[in-house]
């Protein structure tokens, strides 16, 4: 059974070892400035720890530029529908959905956070639900995204030449219970399992160990036990958290100026 004893015990692996046990933070589901936003912000400074916030394109408010300046900008799909079959799982970007219809929303949704956002926005896909079916991922790198996130550990870092997958695996939210966090055993075995994977060379070492989060349906239990895993994290000499720039410049075969050529067509 893992407690924190057990986290720290393979943080403490990891510094003996000199390696760097590499994080990231991804918040999804932003659309407005809300009190649970506040709060989320409040908690990144705290702990002064970069933040990616995966924002709905179709359902953003303006008013956010004023209060992100030090977050990165993901795109969230488009409009977080669901366009699955009957019985299927949820997804934006389901494989009998029409290409161009993708493609559309997808190109409409990059403009609008390009238009908003400037170079806050980092043009890498959340799909909603973290799922996009494998005949539409193809779409991403012909609108010019550099980067996907989904969810568990990636199987490559490239998925497309100069498309990076850069995932999250810590998920603090009991989805299929009460919706509130869930038991501190199975969110630490989140976290131990994919350190451990990385460590023992089961996972891609390069991948940083992504947290989930979705500010909008936090209840008290939750954030504490969000902050409760922050400080115990930041707190440890082998742990660093990353920006999503960070986490790209890890994957071998990005194009080094991949971020110096998006802001320059951002700015055509």
């Amino acid at each position: 059974m893992s407690d924190w004893g057990s986290l720290k015990s393979e943080l403490d692996l990891w510094h003996s070892e000199g390696r760097i046990a590499t994080f990231w933070w991804r918040d999804d589901d932003v659309i407005a400035p809300t009190p649970a936003l506040e709060r989320l912000l409040h908690l990144k400074d705290h702990f002064d720890i970069p933040l990616a916030l995966a924002v709905i394109p179709s359902e953003v408010d303006a008013e956010l530029v004023n209060y992100l300046e030090s977050c990165e900008i993901l795109q969230h799909g488009f409009g977080h529908q669901n366009f699955a079959a009957d019985g299927a799982k949820k997804s934006e970007f389901p494989e009998a959905r029409a290409r161009n219809e993708i493609e559309r929303d997808i190109l409409q949704g990059k403009e609008t956070l390009t238009r908003i956002f400037t170079d806050q926005f980092a043009p890498i896909m959340v799909p909603p639900w973290n799922r996009i079916a494998n005949n539409h991922i193809g779409v991403l790198a012909g609108l010019g995204f550099i980067g996907i996130s989904r969810y568990k550990a990636r199987k490559s870092a490239l998925i497309r030449p100069a498309l990076a997958e850069i995932n999250t695996h810590i998920d603090p939210i009991n989805w299929r219970g009460d919706r509130s966090v869930l038991p501190e055993t199975t969110l630490l075995e989140m976290v131990l399992e994919h350190l451990m994977a990385r460590r023992q060379g089961r996972a891609d070492k390069q991948e940083p160990t992504g947290l989930l989060t979705h500010h909008l349906v936090h209840d008290e239990e939750t954030w504490a036990g969000v902050y409760k895993l922050l400080a115990t994290l930041t707190d440890h000499p082998a742990v660093r958290f990353l920006t999503i720039e960070g986490a790209l410049a890890l994957v071998d075969g990005m194009p080094e100026d991949v971020f110096m050529r998006e802001a320059e067509q951002a700015e055509e």
